[in-house]
């Protein structure tokens, strides 16, 4: 059974910064092909935040751009760093990740349940 577990929310001032981990844990050997970090706020659709593949290249939404930083590989944790962080940025997070059983020829997506960030004075 995959499971992938968020880390790392929690309270912070406008400003400050956090750092979320995802870790990936599975009953069989696998790789990662690609992580994935979304958000949603209540009410609202999930929003693709960032990606990076097991060979590192990285996208981003346009408004984390110059303040987040994806890292992972084909391991089993991925990192979301987050600087200057603003009241907007305060939702749940999720980790997504492409998980390929060593067995099989491609990968399946699965997700976290989440991290809240909150951000406020």
């Amino acid at each position: 059974q995959v499971h992938l577990v968020e880390s790392g929310g929690g309270l912070v001032q406008p400003g400050g910064s956090l750092r979320l981990s995802c870790t990936a844990s599975a009953g069989s050997l696998f790789s990662m092909n690609s992580w994935a970090w979304y958000r949603q706020a209540p009410g609202k659709a999930r929003v693709w935040v960032a990606r990076i593949t097991a060979g590192g290249i990285t996208d981003y939404a346009a408004q984390m751009k110059d303040r987040f930083t994806v890292s992972g590989d084909d391991s089993n944790t991925a990192v979301l760093q987050m600087h200057d962080l603003k009241p907007d940025d305060t939702t749940v997070y999720y980790c997504s990740g492409n998980l390929r059983f060593v067995t099989k020829l491609s990968g399946k997506d699965y997700w976290g349940k989440g991290t809240l960030v909150t951000v406020s004075s």
